[in-house]
């Protein structure tokens, strides 16, 4: 699915307009991601938390850990953080609610963390 391969590609593109630039892309004026360590809510926050994310895991990369499975408006895949080509460092799994093309909601859930 396009629309979540790009919601990737912004938790990898590390030049700031550029990431921004899919950010708009991809997401609603008023979307929000939520996972048990963040809670955003617009563009501007997320963005925010993206930044944040590659500062902390610097190097890695998100990648998608199999199909996407999507019906309605809700797609739920896998996705795995770590080197490009190598084992991944942390495993996750999100739920997004897609209203008119665009990414309103994200359910994240992380299945495998680093200790």
């Amino acid at each position: 699915m396009e629309l979540i391969e790009k919601y990737l590609a912004a938790w990898n593109t590390t030049d700031p307009a550029a990431r921004r630039a899919l950010i708009d892309e991809v997401w609603t004026t008023d979307g929000t991601y939520t996972d048990p360590l963040a809670a955003v809510a617009g563009r501007d926050q997320i963005d925010g938390l993206i930044a944040a994310v590659q500062q902390q895991f610097a190097g890695l990369e998100f990648t998608l850990g199999g199909p996407v499975d999507a019906h309605h408006d809700l797609a739920r895949f896998t996705w795995h953080l770590g080197p490009r080509g190598g084992e991944p460092i942390v495993v996750g799994f999100d739920v997004a609610v897609i209203t008119d093309g665009r990414i309103a909601t994200v359910h994240g859930f992380l299945d495998r963390v680093p200790a």
